[in-house]
């Protein structure tokens, strides 16, 4: 997209919930293919240790705002509508305005079962949502075999959107591995959204997803996962942040984006 907001070298989509559902009808009705990721603090910053993940990132037809800090940068940089686009609230939002357009759906990822729950939860809100297929995969890379047993689901189902529950930066890596043998439109990473959504996980109140305080809600409920990936990548996020906003650093975007 253009017009983005350069976060560490990062391109974030200047986008609002309701600008991102419009990105995915353009994009729906003209059959471009793309992938979207969900980019917050996290992915930043796992972007500044691995260039090739940072090219990923940049070459996605959407990175949404995910967290908070994403919005702040943008509205410093003169996007006042800029606001966050959460995973879930984006499933949910697409998932609404599906009952309409009759987009397809198609879950991937999560452990064992929960995709089949996340696809029930999501019925039940929204009786006419076409879910078309889910695929629980393994905790490493697909094989051959699997990789054509996924092409093989996808190519019967044709969904118009494959939602991609993993964690970062294996999502996204799989994304845009995979979205060029597909027979989709959209591939969108979502990471925790599927355990959100699904019921597994409890999501924070909307007032302190609003605080920019979330992660902390998160590791109160996952201290074991996430207490490295918090304690790290938040000080040095903000290190490099004041680095940027000062000139004393810059973090040029990807040319090969």
């Amino acid at each position: 997209m253009d017009n983005c907001v350069n976060v560490l070298g990062v391109r974030i989509s200047p986008l609002n919930l309701p600008s991102a559902v419009e990105a995915f009808r353009r994009a729906i009705a003209a059959r471009a293919k793309g992938y979207v990721c969900v980019t917050g603090v996290h992915g930043v910053s796992e972007a500044q240790e691995n260039p090739r993940f940072r090219t990923i990132l940049n070459g996605a037809y959407l990175n949404t705002p995910d967290g908070m800090p994403m919005v702040w940068m943008g509205r410093l940089n003169g996007h006042r509508d800029m606001n966050r686009v959460y995973g879930p609230d984006l499933m949910l939002e697409i998932s609404r305005v599906s009952e309409e357009t009759q987009w397809r759906h198609f879950y991937y990822g999560g452990a064992p079962g929960v995709a089949l729950q996340l696809a029930d939860s999501l019925r039940a809100r929204f009786p006419k949502l076409h879910v078309v297929g889910t695929y629980t995969p393994p905790f490493r890379p697909l094989n051959d075999a699997e990789k054509e047993e996924l092409r093989t689901l996808v190519a019967q189902s044709k969904p118009d959107i494959i939602w991609v529950g993993l964690s970062t930066p294996k999502q996204e890596t799989f994304m845009a591995e995979a979205l060029p043998g597909l027979d989709t439109t959209l591939m969108v990473g979502v990471g925790a959204a599927f355990d959100l959504l699904s019921g597994r996980i409890k999501q924070a109140p909307r007032w302190i997803q609003r605080s920019g305080f979330e992660w902390l809600y998160r590791l109160y409920q996952e201290p074991r996962r996430l207490w490295k990936r918090y304690f790290k990548n938040n000080p040095l996020f903000v290190g490099r942040l004041f680095l940027q906003w000062t000139g004393l650093r810059r973090f040029p975007l990807d040319r090969a984006s």
